[in-house]
């Protein structure tokens, strides 16, 4: 642990001594591997914290300074976005390797907040069909459908049965208004994003205050908007930034205000993470196959990425990438995470089943097999998430598989970017 706080502590100063360098490039990736080497020794060090249910040693500035090197590095790569070309040019020239810098900061931050979510205690204890250890058949025979499914439902049945018991011990014994706050509220946060966090709305916005009939150079944010070669980039973020808004601030204000919870316990918890990996990377390793098979489809290929000018240079493509993972992370908190966590007392297993509707019909829009097959993965994840406490799972195989996605059709089209910065 001390030897990866001192490797992180060298790569932040290394980087930023010599910021946009290949010098400072090498910092910045040598601070990742120190921000993963203190993730996976903490994991190593307090695995009996975690399997007693109890606090862990975890330092307290792991947390904050993940969130700070988080949206510090998103920060640097979105800026560049909205200035002037002149700006944007002498940006470049300069920092040549910031878009690594800023994804090994953001690398960091991730890892970092990881090691701090996983300090405080979990509010609920082990999932009572959880078998630590055990060979890699005795892992596989856990996904056997009968118990994967129907034995998993039964057991989160009887969970939310006890919860009621010991609500109704402790003198509360009144109507449980959870479940009226959380899909009531969800609803209207779905509302907004649908009305207002799209790209027509954004360049109504443009429209309105740059108007179209300007003359002259821009003189305001909306002129160089509109005249920006990211425009398209720009407008993704708009999306993303509501998906933010609507699936994860709003419902984590729900959480803390009305509920009084710990936003932490809506899914955010990471222990038990490093026991259930192997699930994950079992269901990447399957629907990877799937993806590079139809990376050969000329639909699939022209379909993604969303953002056309991914390849165009690497600081298009992880920007891009990083407002497509915000977004997934958001969903994933806001279905898997608030309202199942809030649902489950009142509903058990019937909580998964209605949280799946509203995940099917944000797909609507899309091909019809794939909006079908949303069915069943929201009742695979919403599974998992109840099982293992944790939204981490479902979020990870998301973002894994769209990326994946993203670089097979590029590698079958016009290839992976060749340039840090583009050339404009």
């Amino acid at each position: 642990m001390l030897a990866g706080w001192g490797t992180l502590a060298l790569g932040a100063l290394g980087a930023g001594l010599a910021p946009g360098s290949p010098m400072g490039a090498l910092a910045a990736t040598v601070g990742l591997v120190g921000a993963l080497t203190v993730l996976g020794g903490g994991f190593l060090r307090d695995r009996a914290a975690r399997a007693a249910g109890l606090p862990r040693k975890a330092s307290p500035v792991a947390f904050p300074l993940g969130t700070a090197l988080l949206v510090g590095g998103a920060g640097a790569l979105l800026y560049p976005c909205f200035l002037p070309i002149d700006e944007f040019g002498i940006i470049a020239a300069r920092y040549t390797y910031l878009p690594l810098m800023a994804v090994a900061a953001i690398f960091s931050g991730i890892a970092l907040s990881i090691d701090g979510l996983d300090r405080r205690a979990p509010s609920e204890g082990v999932f009572a069909l959880e078998k630590p250890g055990g060979t890699i058949l005795d892992k596989l025979r856990e996904l056997n459908p009968k118990h994967f499914f129907w034995d998993t439902w039964k057991e989160l049945d009887a969970e939310a049965a006890r919860m009621r018991e010991k609500r109704g011990a402790e003198g509360r014994r009144g109507y449980d208004w959870r479940p009226l706050a959380i899909f009531c509220s969800g609803a209207v946060f779905l509302s907004l994003m649908e009305y207002f966090g799209h790209a027509p709305t954004f360049r109504e916005l443009v429209d309105h205050f740059d108007p179209i009939e300007r003359v002259g150079p821009p003189d305001t944010i909306w002129g160089l908007i509109r005249v920006s070669h990211f425009r398209r980039l720009i407008e993704f973020a708009w999306w993303s930034g509501w998906r933010v808004l609507g699936f994860f601030l709003l419902p984590a204000f729900v959480i803390k205000v009305i509920l009084r919870e710990r936003i932490a316990d809506h899914g955010l918890q990471t222990r038990g993470f490093i026991d259930h990996a192997w699930i994950y990377a079992l269901f990447f390793a399957i629907v990877l196959v799937t993806v590079i098979a139809v990376s050969y489809d000329e639909h699939f290929q022209t379909y993604y990425p969303f953002y056309d000018d991914a390849s165009r240079s690497w600081f298009d493509f992880w920007t891009w990438e990083l407002l497509y993972a915000a977004q997934f992370f958001s969903l994933e908190f806001f279905f898997r995470g608030f309202w199942l966590k809030a649902a489950k007392p009142a509903m058990g297993s019937h909580a998964i089943y209605a949280m799946v509707v509203p995940y099917c019909m944000i797909h609507f829009g899309k091909p019809f097999l794939e909006t079908l097959a949303a069915i069943l993965a929201g009742v695979v994840l919403g599974t998992l998430a109840l099982r293992t406490r944790s939204i981490w799972s479902g979020f990870l195989i998301h973002v894994s598989v769209a990326i994946s996605m993203d670089v097979a059709a590029l590698l079958q089209t016009t290839g992976l970017p060749e340039r840090w910065w583009p050339a404009l």
